[in-house]
């Protein structure tokens, strides 16, 4: 039977993962650094593991055939974690939206993960992973692509204290990382304002354009285009609770909404795609469950990809809107 280990399982994300895949009737060892948190969660087993203990998560890895991390801030955890999968041998997936703990896995492990025979997915979650793979959909066969912008629209978001953190690390990081002219660009670029026209209900909103999320890294991986960029509606943070929930419960934490949008322009035509739902948590904890089953039924190659790299992106996201994790709308299909 298949073994997947959640890290980070004490967390809102990570006991969202543990519980979808136990009701699938998964074999779920719970892991993180509190080991008496984890010894009062529903699971086959707890192993307890700090970040900064190599040896108990290597331990951890050698257990399980999946590894998925929950635990952010990933600029701080997701390098001991992945280099425990590796080192372990089981495949790996993150909630990452740092950018540069993205690119690193891209960069440092796609040698170390074939020889291990693993697969490594990071940013499989809701900022990042489904914008991945919702561009991967709609950008397919379409030629001479101009610019893919993606773009978020979230409203009632209660941000865990991780998801804060992640937040205002992303915001301070002036060594951004973009996609324009063909080609990776590295450095500050001052957000601007823009408008972006979301399809109704929700309409044109203001927007923080770019947001430093890891689609200008993933989505050129899968689909050639000249530009790729993130947007965020300027009202998700402006909302009082945003940075004000971090205690929280978890069904008031499930009362968000959201639509995502992939726009591709190529030459005078465009095409949309667009996501709907409430609760961005279960959405992501989906996703990552999702991929880690594919893995450990094979369903992608050794190394390091990103979702719509590692996958089918059309039929994993019509997977999860039959799961419930959101409605789907692409160019084409009812």
């Amino acid at each position: 039977m298949t073994v997947f280990a959640v890290y980070g399982a004490t967390g809102h994300t990570g006991r969202l993962v543990s519980a979808e895949l136990l009701a699938r009737g998964a074999d779920v060892i719970v892991s993180g650094r509190d080991s008496g948190a984890l010894n009062a969660l529903e699971a086959t087993r707890a192993m307890p593991a700090a970040v900064d203990d190599p040896v108990a998560l290597r331990a951890l890895a050698e257990a399980a055939d999946v590894l998925i991390h929950c635990a952010g801030p990933f600029a701080d955890t997701g390098l001991p974690l992945a280099t425990a999968a590796v080192e372990g041998g089981c495949h790996y997936v993150d909630h990452a939206v740092e950018v540069h703990h993205v690119k690193r896995l891209f960069d440092d492990f796609p040698d170390r993960a074939q020889r291990a025979g693993v697969t490594l997915l990071p940013s499989v979650s809701f900022y990042g992973g489904l914008g991945d793979l919702l561009a991967g959909a709609v950008a397919r066969d379409i030629p001479d692509i101009d610019r893919i912008t993606v773009a978020y629209a979230v409203s009632n978001w209660m941000m865990t204290h991780g998801a804060v953190e992640t937040a205002r690390l992303l915001f301070a990081d002036t060594d951004r990382i973009g996609f324009f002219d063909g080609q990776q660009q590295y450095g500050f670029v001052e957000p601007r304002s823009a408008i972006f026209a979301f399809p109704p209900p929700v309409g044109p909103r203001p927007m923080i354009a770019p947001v430093p999320f890891p689609e200008a890294v993933t989505i050129p991986r899968h689909t050639r285009t000249r530009a790729v960029e993130a947007q965020l509606t300027a009202a998700t943070f402006a909302e009082e609770q945003a940075f004000a929930s971090e205690q929280v419960a978890p069904e008031a934490r499930a009362d968000s909404e959201f639509t995502i949008t992939a726009q591709v322009l190529a030459g005078p035509g465009s095409a949309a795609g667009n996501l709907r739902g409430h609760n961005l948590w279960r959405a992501a904890a989906l996703a990552s469950v999702e991929a880690a089953v594919r893995l450990a039924g094979g369903a992608a190659k050794a190394g390091v990809s990103s979702p719509a790299e590692a996958f089918d992106a059309t039929e994993f996201l019509t997977a999860l809107a039959t799961s419930g994790a959101f409605t789907l709308d692409l160019p084409g299909k009812a």
